[in-house]
């Protein structure tokens, strides 16, 4: 029986209404739990956008796709027009979002995360650094000259929702501390994704707008000094960025990255001024409480009950807040966009052995699956052989192999890289985007039955 509001008449605590299905949704997570479901649940909605674009690019509906996603949408005030292509707007617009949220998550490791601690650290930056090194090395055994080569950085990148999403799914068989293990390579592994874009996948400089974009930078670096919390000022700032990057030539999605590193860190009130204030307030709260009444009648309850939320605000840091916030857009809407757009690449089975031989495919393929397991178990071995890096807690080398084999899944980010590399070059991009999505397919069981063994 539940009252004309909705909630139920009998809970199991005096003092708390409980609608239907809330209790489902009450339990506590930390962030880090927070984060791995997030993850986890993008993932498996990334892989079914994927599925989707994949029948939609091999099926009767093929000229719709393609030409919708090459549909132009133009931005205009006054003479001034900034028009693109419907997967332009996803892949350097949208795309931006998704790389903000990277530079929230890497801010936060390198502060108070997994990379904070150098001995922490030192064997998940080893292992990136072997996953990316490696991969480059395969795929340019492979692709040594012409325009191939523009590929080499594709196979050096790790799909972090996916390569997390696959972990997840053996949580009751592994140990907690090698799915932390796994973010943080996949953090370093994004970052070093992020420097090869900004320095090597790069158009034609244009000065004036290099200068506008450091002018830019630097009066967001001035807000962070200055104190300013609110997060709409970067936003702001955030979307002029990405306009003068947009027309410098160095990639506008960088901008997300370059404003997360200027969103503040630290907190309004330390844990002692905190726990006082709330103190403070609860006292009046009690002193003006009356028994029976609600709280949209009692306006001094009202004003403690904000000033409360205002202080929880104040405790938080704007960047644990922003990437809180931002996690679910990006992982529910532009990630799955992101693969609806780009994933949809036609497959003719009558030649499929000429374009799984192809040296790009083959580079793409081997770099991801082989690279990345040599990289990754040959740099971890490395460290912990000279002493440098430790396991995490409760693992065993044999899983870590595993968790190399899952950093074999490379989709978002690979698929990014592809955009960038071979733009220009269809022929090409087929064979990359076909190299990436058998090359994740194959990472991924072969973690998992590893790790399951293991």
């Amino acid at each position: 029986m539940t009252k004309r509001n909705g909630t139920s008449d009998r809970d199991d605590e005096q003092g708390i209404i409980n609608a239907p299905w809330e209790k489902s949704f009450d339990r506590i997570l930390t962030p880090f739990e927070m984060f791995i479901h997030r993850q986890t649940t993008g993932g498996m909605l990334l892989m079914l956008m994927a599925i989707v674009a994949l029948v939609l690019a091999n099926s009767e509906f093929a000229g719709l796709y393609q030409a919708w996603i090459k549909t132009p949408v133009s931005i205009s005030v006054g003479g001034w027009v900034l028009e693109k292509t419907v997967q332009h707007w996803v892949n350097d617009g949208l795309m931006a979002l998704f790389f903000f949220v990277v530079g929230l998550e890497l801010k936060r490791e390198i502060l108070v995360g997994e990379l904070a601690l150098p001995r922490q650290a030192a064997l998940p930056i080893f292992a990136a650094v072997g996953g990316m090194v490696v991969p480059i090395l395969i795929y340019l055994l492979f692709n040594f000259s012409g325009d191939a080569v523009r590929g080499w950085g594709i196979p050096m990148a790790t799909d972090i929702a996916f390569a997390i999403g696959a972990l997840v799914l053996l949580a009751h068989r592994v140990p907690k501390a090698l799915i932390t293990f796994l973010v943080a390579l996949a953090i370093v592994d994004d970052l070093g994704a992020v420097l090869v874009i900004a320095l090597f996948y790069t158009e034609q400089l244009v000065l004036q707008s290099l200068v506008a974009a450091a002018v830019i930078l630097a009066l967001l670096v001035v807000f962070n000094l200055a104190g300013i919390r609110q997060p709409l000022p970067y936003f702001l700032l955030g979307i002029l960025l990405w306009l003068a990057l947009l027309k410098s030539g160095v990639h506008a999605t960088l901008a997300g990255v370059l404003t997360a590193f200027t969103i503040p860190a630290r907190p309004k009130y330390d844990p002692a001024r905190f726990s006082q204030h709330v103190k403070e307030l609860m006292a009046r709260f009690d002193a003006n409480h009356r028994p029976g009444k609600n709280i949209m009648t009692n306006v001094e309850l009202r004003t403690v009950v904000q000033a409360l939320e205002n202080s929880v605000h104040k405790v938080g840091t704007p960047l644990q807040r922003l990437e809180h916030s931002m996690h679910m857009p990006v992982a529910f809407l532009v990630i799955p966009a992101f693969a609806f757009i780009n994933a949809g690449i036609p497959i003719e089975f009558a030649s499929m052995q000429a374009t799984l031989t192809n040296p790009v495919t083959l580079g793409v393929m081997l770099g991801l699956v082989l690279g990345k397991f040599i990289g990754i178990t040959a740099a971890c071995w490395l460290a912990l052989r000279l002493g440098i890096g430790q396991l995490p807690a409760h693992t065993r080398f044999s899983q870590i192999a595993g968790v190399a084999l899952l950093a074999g899944i490379g989709f978002t980010m690979a698929i990014f890289i592809a955009e960038l590399g071979f733009s220009g070059q269809p022929q090409h991009l087929l064979m990359a985007k076909t190299g990436i999505l058998v090359a994740s397919v194959l990472a991924g069981v072969a973690g998992f039955v590893w790790l399951w063994r293991a």
